[in-house]
């Protein structure tokens, strides 16, 4: 028999290289019987005891720790859990050291959590600190604390060590038997330097070539070198099998802990529910008396709902929802299948009402098919965090934590980090990034293939060779911990009786467990979703309120507004959620939307698949193409769609009413035929067609109603999800619709930053007939504002002006019942340690200073002479003589801090003279293949050779309203490669192509003038 009683996964970020997938057949190779995790922390233990079951091999849970004896003594211990007592004392154990700052565990909490554990001392680790004379007495109270489940570790590394002999006399001395262990940290002995990498890159100590050689012994041993490095001393290893043998937990779920819901005394969750859905519904119907079609779905839910003892959870769930409502916190109209539940619209969880869409509650929660309920929220991304605190307030600290995710060593950052561990030069690291694509999931290997530039580089020097080599062994290893973007925990009994947690932010846990673990043992996960869009619907509110003083109700928007469908017809969509995209803009052309469900439609079309099936919709939408039914008793089914099968909703509803399914019945078929499952595919049409058959129809029709529906399983998107978020759609179609300049004010503030997003948003605006008023020191804030009827430009968009920077100036400004009334006034007024060279002249190119009515020239000269002057006030202050900017500096300098030329562009006195048919904002109006004349600036220009040796060049060229691609083959760069100079005019004729979506231009004509 053979055992593994110290082994560290790479879960233990980068403390070790052991991945689970090569580990467990390693250890089937030797035939082991047991295996035992001994990292730092509880992570990855779900994944290590379910893949050791299910190779046969005995899993134990361990972990080790430092233990605080006194203020300068931590030494350290191994931990294994010997039943479940042990477990869930190993998960508090894990929790106690990962949110003590010191990572140690004080011996008084060891004390508290001894039950159930089994403790090694391993006598010869960190320099063989346990045999100090100091510290044997420290064993003495761990033998008094454990007594028979206390052991001494030995470690042979490859040979005796010199002092084992004590560790030998320690165990005599407190009658405590040995066993043998060792340390794995890596696979093989030639794992050893990625290993040494892993660690450096952990602790950001560049290795070079030097190693810690003590470290390199660390492999996991074979069944043959256990039994050589212990052949004098088989008691020892006996020993290590008897104690993981007597290691029995179970971690199979036993139950879904379902939190719980504050109610009245002598009064159930249940009874609490149905009053507040009645109460709900009644509002939101404005009637006491429900029609008789919602009467019956509400009770159908309510009885689902509270046999399946979901009730808490709703009750939670419309908790914090009201809490945001009065905090005036925008959450969406509802996400996923959340919105197919008529209980969740009563209690103003979601904002669809399921019936008007004809949504089936079943797709949300089905009886026949027993799932936790999944209702995922979209709040405000600003303001997510208070909705999160408000639930860790309300029921306790202990009971709600968020979910760590861990991020990995991706093929770019694995290059990079150890090609920087070995010292490579900076040139080189950045060749590296070049050569690896930056394609999401891409492995280095597939780089390799695909690079025939990287396997030259590789090939060059031996040190390259060993650099990807152990790129490649690191490469997935989980490098770091983060917050989960929404998930969020909330548990009926303290976490830690069943997860581990660590320090999080803003005084909530953080899991040591990812979602799926977490979910894995019971708990209920939520999702609150921070969704920027919700933001910047939230601004133009707030915005129309400011200026317009009027309430937006989302709510009492009417769906058949006109303005707002001439809008969405034209594709003027830019801005707008889910319908931005140029595809989609077409799209909405090509349909003209005339109707809410429209809008749906195209949504839910707009995919990989069923996107083909848009022309289909448009051309039967306008009447020119027949709809045709597949059979015409699916006419009330697919009737609002055209005959196009769109919704996962429009499956199940088809397989009910002709083949006699339940709803949920024909809930579990949709997810079966959309696995694929053969079995299962031809189950479901045996049934499908006998129900079909007693239904009356014939076997032909029901095989090709059956075949429709495996066609379109994969392409059926949730019809719940559609409708909700075709809502925020709407919203923010329905705002820039009426409320253009609101609307663009709030786009600009959230695309500050992104100077190409700015810029695009800027030339709309503009084209819209909106006027952009500069950025002013008396008039500008940090966002973009309305100011009457005009969009003021933000402080924030300058570059290198600081945020302490403009809370001081706004600050300042506040407490002036006047505006500054020049530099040196404004200098005053935030004093010298603010109003510094690197803040105000930012300003000043700008034009944010414009309002003193000097020169910028004049402006930057002086700052310094402002600066003395609050400094030493002494005589009356002068401004610096100098000759005014030319308009060309002075657009340079507004290139330059606000990425854009705001006042004037360079190319505006030119258009005047030179004749051109196309801008970069109306190419996409042009046809592929067209010769065009353009008019741009220079921004770029890279020069290749072709395979014949010709030189050629890319170049890239920027007007008023964006930038494109030119293509100059040799013989057109021959002609202008002397005048060729960045921040030059070309007036350009070539062939426009589009490619990827993206228009280029291949260059026939290029002339060259200097600005």
């Amino acid at each position: 028999m053979v055992v593994y009683p110290q082994i560290r996964t790479s879960a233990d970020l980068l403390k070790s290289t052991i991945k689970i997938e090569a580990l467990i057949p390693f250890l089937q190779q030797q035939k082991a019987e047991a295996c035992a995790i001994v990292n730092s922390r509880l992570y990855g233990l779900l994944p290590f005891w379910h893949e050791m079951k299910k190779a046969g091999i005995h899993p134990v849970v361990g972990l080790v720790v430092n233990v605080q004896f006194a203020e300068e003594i931590n030494l350290p211990l191994i931990l294994y859990a010997q039943n479940n007592i042990g477990y869930r004392h190993l998960l508090k154990i894990s929790s106690s050291v990962a949110i003590r700052k010191d990572e140690t565990l004080p011996f008084r909490w060891l004390a508290g959590y001894a039950d159930g554990c089994i403790a090694i001392i391993p006598a010869l680790a960190e320099e063989a600190r346990w045999l100090e004379n100091d510290n044997r007495q420290l064993a003495e109270q761990l033998k008094q604390l454990f007594a028979e489940r206390l052991f001494i570790g030995i470690e042979r590394l490859e040979v005796a060590a010199p002092n084992e002999q004590d560790a030998v006399f320690l165990s005599e001395q407190i009658a405590v038997k040995i066993m043998a262990i060792h340390e794995s940290t890596f696979m093989t002995k030639d794992d050893h330097f990625a290993y040494e990498i892993a660690r450096a890159i952990d602790t950001g100590v560049k290795m070079g070539l030097t190693f810690n050689l003590k470290l390199k012994h660390r492999y996991v041993l074979s069944k043959e070198q256990w039994q050589q490095f212990f052949a004098d001393r088989p008691q020892w290893l006996r020993q290590t099998e008897q104690v993981l043998m007597s290691c029995h937990v179970t971690m199979e779920q036993q139950a879904t802990f379902m939190p719980k819901f504050p109610v009245a005394s002598g009064q159930t969750a249940e009874e609490l529910l149905r009053e507040r859905v009645l109460i709900g519904l009644q509002h939101r119907l404005q009637s006491a008396q429900l029609p008789a079609v919602y009467e019956q779905r509400m009770q159908h839910e309510l009885g689902v709902i509270c046999s399946m003892g979901y009730a808490d959870y709703f009750l939670i769930v419309e908790d914090f929802m009201r809490f945001a409502r009065e905090q005036q916190i925008l959450t969406g109209p509802g996400r996923g299948s959340s919105a197919s539940s008529l209980i969740a619209y009563a209690l103003q969880i979601t904002q669809v009402d399921p019936l008007q869409y004809d949504l089936l509650f079943e797709r949300f929660l089905n009886p026949e098919r027993v799932t936790l309920p999944d209702i995922d929220i979209d709040f405000v991304d600003t303001k997510r965090q208070e909705v999160i605190q408000y639930v860790a307030n309300k029921y306790g600290q202990q009971h709600v934590a968020q979910i760590i995710t861990f991020g990995t060593l991706s093929a770019k950052a694995v290059a990079r980090d150890v090609a920087r561990m070995l010292e490579f030069e900076p040139t080189e690291l950045e060749k590296i990034s070049k050569m690896i694509p930056n394609k999401p999931g891409i492995m280095l290997q597939d780089a390799y293939n695909e690079s025939q530039s990287l396997r030259n580089w590789i090939e060059e020097k031996p040190e390259r060779q060993r650099w990807f080599a152990t790129a490649q062994k690191l490469e997935g290893l989980p490098r770091n911990a983060s917050t989960h973007a929404a998930g969020v925990i909330l548990s009926p009994i303290p976490l830690v009786e069943l997860v581990p947690i660590e320090e999080g932010h803003d005084q909530i846990f953080l899991t040591q467990w990812p979602m799926l673990e977490v979910e894995q043992v019971g708990l209920l996960k939520m999702d609150f979703l921070g969704l920027r869009n919700l933001t910047i619907i939230e601004q133009i509110r707030r915005s129309v309120q400011y200026t317009h003083d009027k309430e937006i109700k989302f709510e009492d928007i009417p769906l058949q507004d006109q303005r707002t469908f001439k809008l969405l017809q034209a594709g003027d969509t830019a801005g707008i959620f889910q319908l931005e995209s140029e595809g989609m803009r077409q799209a909405l052309r090509e349909i003209k939307p005339t109707h809410f469900l429209d809008i749906v439609a195209v949504n839910a079309l707009y995919r990989p698949g069923p996107m083909d099936f848009i022309a289909t919709y448009a051309r039967r939408k306008h009447g020119q193409e027949q709809v045709t039914m597949p059979h015409p008793a699916l006419e009330p089914v697919l009737g609002e769609t055209y005959g196009v099968l769109i919704y996962q909703e429009q499956i199940m509803r088809i397989a009910h009413m002709m083949a006699g399914f339940s709803i949920g019945e024909a809930d579990i078929l949709r997810r079966a035929i959309s696995k694929k499952n053969r079995q299962a595919l031809e189950r479901g049409r045996d049934r499908f067609i006998i129900g079909a058959q007693q239904k009356g129809y014939e076997p032909q029709v029901a095989n090709e109603v059956y075949a429709l529906i495996v066609r379109f399983a994969d392409y059926g998107f949730p019809k719940s999800h559609a409708v909700a978020y075709s809502l925020i759609s709407y919203q923010m179609a329905y705002l820039k619709a009426h409320y253009p300049v609101n609307f663009y004010a709030a786009l600009l503030t959230n695309a500050t930053g992104n100077t190409e997003k700015l810029v695009q948003i800027l030339i709309e605006a503009k084209a819209k007939g909106i006027t952009i008023l500069p950025p002013s020191i008396q008039k500008s804030e940090r966002h973009f504002k309305v100011e009457n009827g005009q969009i003021r430009y933000s402080l924030s968009a300058i570059k290198n002006v600081s945020q302490p920077f403009l809370k001081s100036l706004i600050e300042a400004r506040n407490l002036m019942d006047r505006p500054f009334k020049d530099l040196f006034d404004l200098a005053s007024s935030l004093s010298t340690a603010v109003f510094q060279q690197k803040a105000i002249e930012p300003l000043i190119k700008a034009g944010a200073l414009d309002d003193f009515k000097l020169d910028r020239a004049v402006l930057l000269a002086s700052i310094e002479a402002a600066r003395k002057h609050v400094d030493f006030n002494v005589g009356k202050p002068k401004l610096a003589a100098v000759q005014p900017l030319e308009q060309q500096q002075k657009l340079q300098y507004e290139k330059e801090v606000l990425g854009l030329y705001l006042s004037e562009h360079p190319l505006t006195k030119w258009r005047a003279t030179i004749q051109v048919n196309a801008t970069t904002y109306n190419l996409h109006k042009h046809r592929d293949g067209q010769y065009v004349k353009i008019l741009g600036i220079i921004e770029e220009i890279k020069q290749i050779r072709t395979k014949k040796g010709e030189l050629m060049a890319f170049v890239e060229l920027q007007d008023e309203y964006g930038s494109i691609s030119a293509t100059l083959f040799p013989k057109e760069f021959t002609v202008v490669q002397q005048q060729l100079e960045v921040n030059h005019i070309a007036y350009v004729e070539g062939v426009l192509e589009f490619r990827f979506g993206k228009p280029q231009l291949k260059v026939k004509l290029m002339r060259i003038q200097e600005i």
